[in-house]
């Protein structure tokens, strides 16, 4: 460096006597003090002085080496995009696969399958507690023959396949596996990602079937079956979206993902897996909010952070299992009913976050998912935002193109650090399940949603079109509006299914998997064997139900 520490800071005191004292005179700062989401205070400017215990290898690095912060690869998009993994699902299974067709034919380049309310909570939709929720915010999967349909003509040993399901995972990737099987493809030839993060549920969503360590045990059962039998299958993509959703900060976000992530690692190897068996196979999953700088950190810092766990807590010894790998989506959360074109901005925005962040695949949110599931226009413009980025923009030709950014290498430090502190108080209540038991992950995601709404409510926070620049209120254009035969047509689908199969094999099947979760066998054999046999996703789900139970919060007792 051509300028010491000490020539530097007498220049900047120069600087702020010259140039900035006379401007402030002029006019104050916009205010105060500037923040991020996480109450990270953000300085006038950043130079080499805040940088002055980096160590570039050690911190740093080059792409595709450890710590990974740079990205896990060497070449990262100079070698291929970012998979562009619009979500989508609707209805039923023949109107679903229809929008996958229509994505694919427009340049998407992977598949992501929402489901609706009663398939990821283990319900029929001929349940009573189906009724009103089939098809609503995803896709009605009960049965072999839904996902048969819903995937006809998509070329499965040629795409990448993630499906967004928690608590009934094992019985879709089950499905999956199936339909595969009958085709004659290799599951050895499959790609794809279930999300299988069921700590998140009982954190900040709810879609939750069976009580934590029940469903720990199914985790660890996908995780061995999986390894031996699908092992280009990512078994687990664990999700700080959904805590971000519920009003996390970018700090908590980070913290606490990292620990759900280390507890399923832990109980993996308490099942007996040794960690380079399966945690070259964990993925992750993260939102992408508005504070564009913070969010780049975020993605910098959790590839560093997790790979130092990794290697000094767990001792893995394959860079792959040290690798963070994830997913990004664009934070619904941010989007606003009103004036529903800025959110193109804002979702272009954060989609460039993402790019610059190094995530392995993205999805855009629509511009009217804050009034109903999106379009097949919006859906398509959605689209078309990653690929003018990737295609136009050029901010794909070099790696990293930040690093070495006083600001973004400081606020990576700064996100690292207080997630490590995070870390530490969960270690010391027991781990993530004992923290989530406790209420702790809950009640700091609360304070800090309660924090965000009031900084919107005093107008310390600008939300153009909601608090600021309203202007006159413009009805929304045509949105998407689910069918309501579409449950009736579920309900008698269901009910032939049962009729037509053959009985004695699908009850004895469905034995054979709470036999399993009895006496501790991998359930997943049983669970495929099940579905062949047209058992269904409620009954599966149920058989499993007799022996774990069902969990209900202690608020709820």
């Amino acid at each position: 460096m051509l300028n010491d520490e000490r020539t530097i800071a007498a220049a900047r005191a120069q600087w702020e006597q010259k140039r900035v004292a006379p401007a402030l005179k002029r006019g104050p700062e916009r205010r105060e003090c500037f923040t991020t989401t996480s109450g990270i205070e953000i300085k006038r400017e950043y130079d080499p002085t805040d940088l002055t215990d980096f160590d570039f290898l050690g911190d740093l690095g080059f792409p595709g080496e450890y710590p990974f912060t740079r990205g896990v690869q060497p070449t990262m998009y100079r070698g291929r995009f970012w998979t562009m993994r619009q979500y989508a699902g609707f209805g039923d299974a023949y109107e679903s696969n229809r929008r996958y067709r229509y994505l694919f034919a427009n340049g998407q380049t992977g598949l992501s399958v929402a489901f609706d309310l009663p398939t990821q909570m283990g319900r029929d939709p001929d349940h009573p507690l189906a009724r009103g929720e089939v098809g609503r915010v995803g896709v009605s999967i009960s049965s072999l023959e839904d996902m048969e349909i819903l995937l006809a003509e998509l070329p499965l040993d040629r795409i990448s396949t993630s499906m967004t399901i928690n608590a009934t995972a094992s019985i879709l990737l089950a499905l999956y596996l199936a339909v595969a099987r009958k085709r004659g493809i290799d599951w050895k030839k499959l790609n794809g990602t279930i999300q299988n993060d069921i700590l998140k549920e009982y954190v900040a969503r709810g879609t939750y079937i069976y009580p934590p360590r029940g469903s720990m045990r199914i985790i660890t059962d996908i995780f061995e079956f999986a390894g031996r039998e699908v092992p280009n299958w990512n078994t687990i993509s664990i999700s700080g979206y959904h805590i971000r959703e519920a009003g996390s900060t970018a700090v908590q976000e980070l913290a606490f993902t990292l620990a759900d992530g280390i507890a399923y690692v832990e109980a993996a190897l308490k099942a007996g897996l040794k960690v380079d068996e399966f945690a070259g196979r964990l993925s992750f999953f993260f939102n992408v909010h508005n504070n564009f700088f913070e969010e780049i950190a975020k993605f910098r810092a959790a590839r560093r952070l997790w790979a130092r766990i990794m290697k000094e807590r767990f001792k893995a010894t394959d860079e792959r299992s040290m690798m963070m790998r994830f997913h990004a989506q664009t934070a619904g959360s941010t989007l606003t009913a009103q004036q529903v074109d800025n959110n193109v901005v804002r979702v272009t925005l954060q989609a460039l976050a993402a790019v610059l962040g190094g995530a392995q695949s993205l999805h855009t949110n629509a511009k009217d998912e804050a009034l109903a599931l999106p379009s097949e226009s919006s859906a398509l413009l959605a689209l078309r935002t990653q690929q003018l980025i990737a295609y136009e923009s050029d901010v794909a030709d070099t790696v990293d193109p930040l690093g070495g950014s006083y600001y973004v290498e400081t606020l990576t430090n700064e996100l690292e650090r207080r997630a490590r502190e995070y870390l530490d108080r969960i270690d010391d209540m027991g781990g993530a399940i004992a923290a989530i038991e406790r209420g702790f992950m809950q009640r700091e995601i609360h304070n800090a949603a309660f924090a965000y709404q009031r900084a919107i409510e005093s107008k310390e926070r600008i939300v153009v079109g909601v608090n600021s620049f309203v202007g006159d209120y413009q009805p929304p254009g045509e949105i998407l509006r689910v069918n309501p035969a579409v449950e009736e047509k579920q309900r008698a689908r269901v009910a032939a299914i049962r009729r037509e199969r053959d009985q004695q094999a699908a009850q004895d099947s469905l034995a054979r998997i709470e036999q399993a979760a009895r006496d501790g066998s991998n359930l997943m054999p049983p669970i495929i064997d099940a579905v062949c046999a047209y058992a269904t996703l409620g009954e599966i789900s149920d058989a499993m139900r007799r022996v774990f139970g069902e969990y209900r919060p202690a608020n709820e007792l």
